[in-house]
């Protein structure tokens, strides 16, 4: 089997796997998980009288970064117990969510005063789903130039879809690092009741956060798409050895075919009949065969 036949299937079963892995990463709500101990919180304040611990009490049975949940690109979802304060609906997969705020169109201008810190993570999470999106188009670009090449047997067109394919791998690399540009601000740089920097200490100690499957999905899929990239560049390699093959082997039946004078006699041969033009005539015979 030729080594060009080989590389495209498995450049395509690979293109298939990445473009399925990030696209359910994409869709789906699952890239932290927010472990909120709820019961631990509870019994801690509980056991204070204080006014600060009356007043934490409160924020837990209302707040919702005191409820476990998990968060996406574009949700927050509760798979647990849900915050009675915060608008609701049923996603897809039949958990509670609330959308994440990305102000596009900023309507009632929201963001008039917002720090610096909240324009650079809100323009660092606006760039990362463009980045996700651009990606998909490459794919889509990929997938035309790729099913041309396999029918006409194009390097050119292979080639391309490697490139594509490596660009689709750069952009959706780069939209995971602004994710993590965002996490990063969320929890470092990012004031506000709702961020980590301002979270009461029992809160921080009940809570555990973890990287969750979406998350995992997508960085195999943005390897998944590298490997798809060099595997189209090996096949574009194959398909041009082949090709230059065929011609090298064409080239030998080939043979040169120049003009050349032809002649009616060689030495060794009959020289060939000439056709009849009549009786034979001498000089002197104006009237015919015969004198008188």
């Amino acid at each position: 089997m030729p080594c060009s036949a080989v590389t495209l299937s498995l450049a395509t079963i690979t293109s298939i796997i990445a473009v399925a892995l990030l696209a359910i990463a994409f869709a789906t709500d699952n890239w932290l998980y927010i472990e909120v101990k709820r019961t631990n919180i509870q019994n801690f304040l509980s056991r204070n009288s204080d006014i600060q611990s009356q007043t934490l009490l409160d924020a837990v049975n209302s707040k919702y970064y005191y409820y476990t949940r998990t968060k996406g690109l574009f949700r927050t979802c509760f798979p647990k117990e849900r915050p009675p304060t915060v608008k609701l609906y049923l996603s897809p997969v039949e958990t509670y969510c609330t959308n994440i705020n990305y102000y596009i169109p900023d309507e009632n201008n929201e963001t008039k005063d917002f720090t610096d810190d909240a324009w650079t993570r809100l323009h660092m999470g606006r760039s990362m789903i463009a980045l996700f999106i651009i990606s998909f188009f490459s794919v889509f670009a990929a997938f035309c130039t790729g099913v041309t090449g396999c029918w006409r047997r194009s390097p050119g067109n292979i080639t391309a879809t490697a490139i594509l394919m490596l660009l689709a791998c750069l952009l959706s690399a780069g939209a995971m690092g602004l994710w993590h540009g965002v996490e990063y601000y969320e929890k470092e740089k990012q004031v506000g009741e709702e961020f980590y920097q301002q979270w009461s200490t029992v809160l921080r100690d009940q809570t555990r956060i973890f990287y969750d499957w979406g998350y995992m999905l997508a960085w195999a899929g943005v390897g998944w798409s590298l490997v798809a990239a060099i595997l189209f560049s090996g096949s574009a390699v194959c398909l041009r050895g082949e090709r230059e093959r065929e011609e090298a082997v064409n080239m030998q039946y080939l043979m040169p075919v120049y003009p050349q004078k032809q002649q009616y006699a060689y030495a060794g041969y009959p020289v060939p009949p000439q056709p009849y033009t009549g009786p034979y005539y001498t000089t002197g015979s104006a009237y015919g065969p015969y004198n008188y």
